[in-house]
């Protein structure tokens, strides 16, 4: 006789915090971004084209919208925002070890 190992319990992950996506939404005004702690407006600044950039954002992102929308979803590249930060990080640890 076999015997049926199939099972309805739900499946669990080990740890779900290490699903790292490719994409991040825009923190709701207010609060800061799960990811790197910034705000929202702090981001805007990294992501959108602007004097604070010479119009030449650090960070990249896309809009999504459908034709005929007026308001559009934004995602930023998280890879991209967590390279930018590393940079700094290097940047300002080499500026403190020659100064």
């Amino acid at each position: 006789m076999k015997l049926n190992a199939t099972t309805t319990a739900p499946v669990q992950a080990d740890n779900q915090q290490s699903i790292i996506p490719e994409f991040i939404r825009l923190p709701k005004p207010g609060t800061l971004c799960r990811w790197t702690g910034l705000s929202r407006s702090k981001l805007n600044e990294l992501i959108l084209p602007s004097p604070l950039n010479s119009f030449k954002p650090p960070v990249r992102s896309l809009s999504l919208r459908n034709r005929g929308q007026v308001k559009a979803v934004r995602l930023i590249v998280l890879d991209s925002l967590l390279g930018y930060l590393r940079g700094l990080l290097e940047q300002q640890s080499t500026e403190a070890h020659s100064g």
